[in-house]
């Protein structure tokens, strides 16, 4: 879901540019390599953030449409395209163009650089590198079609016979050998959970340190007074499953739920919908903001490589009822104890697991909401910059110590 920038972003972006350009003097010239720019989405915020870390860098994506009115958060950067960009329909269809994605980025010169940051969730891991220089990747997930939701995707497109089916299955089995080849070119992987770190580990053979997304906590206030009804915000895509949402609670019409968002999936949902649902589409950020201070509870039923939207409920002392498996294992805390508690989990993506959890929630003993504002303060933006610019440190100095082997042996022989 969108969310609408404060008029005063690009003047705070880099409020703290000059104590960041301290930092990262030392690391050379930068370049930083983002999948690809259309929308201001979580792996966006993320990007956000790495960019005030390293104000000076150089910018680089498969193409960049990103909304000029919010350019603010890239701190007025335009990054550097690949010929994708100039190719038909790029704006509309990039997606499209996946074949040539691989191609695309190994096109990027960045042999002059001496730390390269790549924010990866399709290819952009795949850059270049030489000996010389120290690649550090934030993956947001290795390429979720091509590896274990391959089945998933292919099911939802609609193309599980034939030729077509046949083509898509090629492609997608070239994409896994080239994403595992380019996982020798990065010096240190960093992943957005637990859960995409084990993904990185069966896909890769490689260890990740978990560095959670940033999320504005902030900019969602504590409130302990909450009305009844149940939330959903989301896109409306496939893996987010709000029509089962929907048809769980067309199940229970004494409870009452509220739908926020527009996608593909909006008008099946719309058909499910019984009178105790309401669904608002899309909705501006101040909206977005009190629904969730006045939820009842969060609903969540994606298995999310992270899911920034359940710590901005939790932000607002608001508890979730979530799908128990991905990272909203590690962001909500299902327990009796109720100065530890935040929500708890359904363990089926199914119309009976919903309704299930739905009444365990209501027998609960009550939810504090200091309590989940509190466990949604281990995600703010400070502790993400903290944490991710330490790893590259450590991957800087190492690589650093390794490239001066040589010259420490000749010194020894020389003694």
């Amino acid at each position: 879901m969108a969310h609408v920038v404060h008029a005063n972003a690009a003047a705070n972006v880099f409020a703290n540019a000059d104590a960041a350009a301290d930092d990262v003097r030392r690391f050379g010239k930068v370049a930083i390599v983002h999948d690809w720019l259309v929308a201001y989405a979580g792996s966006e915020k993320v990007l956000e953030q790495i960019i005030q870390m390293f104000p000076n860098a150089d910018l680089f994506s498969i193409v960049d449409f990103f909304p000029e009115q919010l350019r603010g958060v890239l701190g007025g950067k335009r990054a550097k395209t690949s010929f994708i960009q100039r190719l038909p329909r790029a704006k509309s269809k990039f997606r499209a163009y996946l074949p040539l994605m691989p191609l695309a980025v190994e096109q990027f010169d960045l042999s002059s650089y001496d730390l390269v940051i790549t924010s990866n969730h399709a290819v952009a891991k795949g850059v270049l590198t030489g000996p010389h220089q120290v690649h550090v990747s934030y993956v947001h997930s290795p390429i979720r079609y091509a590896w274990d939701l391959q089945h998933q995707y292919l099911a939802e497109a609609g193309i599980q016979r034939g030729v077509k089916s046949w083509l898509a299955r090629s492609l997608l089995h070239y994409m896994r050998i080239w994403d595992q080849r380019t996982a020798h070119g990065v010096d240190a992987f960093v992943a957005n959970s637990a859960f995409v770190g084990r993904r990185i580990r069966k896909v890769y053979g490689c260890e990740a340190e978990v560095v959670y997304p940033p999320v504005d906590v902030e900019r969602f206030g504590l409130s302990a007074h909450h009305e009844d009804f149940y939330l959903i915000a989301s896109r409306m895509v496939p893996y987010k499953r709000i029509p089962l949402i929907v048809e769980a609670f067309a199940a229970m019409p004494d409870k009452r739920l509220v739908v926020i968002g527009d996608g593909p999936d909006y008008e099946r949902a719309k058909a499910l919908a019984t009178p105790n649902v309401t669904l608002l589409g899309f909705q501006p950020d101040s909206a977005l903001v009190d629904y969730m201070q006045r939820a009842k509870a969060f609903v969540f039923a994606a298995e999310e490589d992270f899911g920034i939207s359940v710590v901005e409920a939790q932000a607002c002392g608001t508890p979730v009822i979530a799908y128990g498996r991905g990272g909203a294992c590690e962001t909500v805390i299902e327990s009796h104890d109720p100065e530890a508690a935040t929500g708890l989990f359904f363990e089926e993506q199914s119309v009976e697991s919903i309704v299930d959890a739905v009444a365990r929630f209501e027998a609960h003993a009550p939810f504090r909401a200091d309590v989940c504002r509190r466990n949604a303060q281990r995600f703010t933006a400070e502790r993400f910059r903290r944490d991710f610019l330490d790893i590259v440190e450590r991957a800087f100095e190492t690589s650093r110590g390794v490239a001066n082997v040589p010259a420490l042996f000749r010194r020894w022989r020389s003694a």
